[in-house]
């Protein structure tokens, strides 16, 4: 009797291209959230504004996670045949523009990885469901168009400008008080130094009295 001999199944491969990021709505990847139907990113709630070039930058790195996608590939998914650009430069500016509305950085990536003469790669594994998930609204970090700047420390002291203004003010009324008070009283000590005895006595007589009543 002939040996049988039993066939083996390729291991199924890993999902990758297209088909992965249309398995579902939501993308998830670290603090971001991709909303392929609104063509939103979120991270931690707060909403990115990606123009369109960028958003399908980041929609074809992230269709073939921890592989490279070529200049190439970036250039026929962003421009058609018949488009006359600089491919080279326009294609850096797009991923330059992804990077900082990632956070992300060319020296130490953590998100786009550039490959020297060939492409970049994105180097998280995103999540695809049709669950928005829940995320945290942002702590502490700015929107968009706002400049990036240090947060302040809890249980620090800090001083605006208008408070600076109000002190400053409030300092040059009492310098001012002060000088006129200065002023007066000089006026004064000369004026009764030139008054004889008597009359200084009957000034301040005078002056008692009106005090008293």
């Amino acid at each position: 009797m002939p040996e049988v001999i039993a066939m083996r199944e390729p291991d199924e491969p890993t999902i990758s291209g297209p088909s992965l990021l249309s398995s579902g709505r939501y993308v998830h990847f670290g603090p971001f959230r991709i909303d392929q139907q609104r063509q939103e990113v979120t991270r931690n709630g707060a909403r990115l504004k990606l123009q369109g070039k960028v958003y399908q930058t980041l929609l074809t790195l992230l269709e073939k996670p921890g592989e490279v996608v070529t200049r190439e590939e970036l250039r026929m998914r962003l421009w058609p045949a018949d488009t006359h650009v600089n491919y080279d430069a326009n294609v850096n500016t797009t991923v330059n523009k992804l990077r900082m509305a990632l956070g992300d950085s060319s020296d130490k990536p953590l998100y786009v990885e550039t490959i020297p003469r060939k492409g970049y790669c994105i180097l998280v594994q995103p999540e695809v469901s049709n669950k928005a998930g829940i995320l945290q609204p942002a702590q502490n970090e700015p929107s968009e168009g706002v400049e990036h700047g240090a947060a302040p420390v809890k249980g620090t002291f800090t001083i605006s400008k208008s408070d600076i203004w109000v002190v400053l003010s409030a300092i040059g009324l009492i310098l001012t008080g002060m000088l006129i008070g200065a002023g007066i009283m000089r006026l004064w000590m000369s004026h009764t130094n030139a008054l004889p005895s008597h009359s200084l006595a009957l000034i301040l007589y005078s002056v008692l009295e009106r005090a008293l009543l």
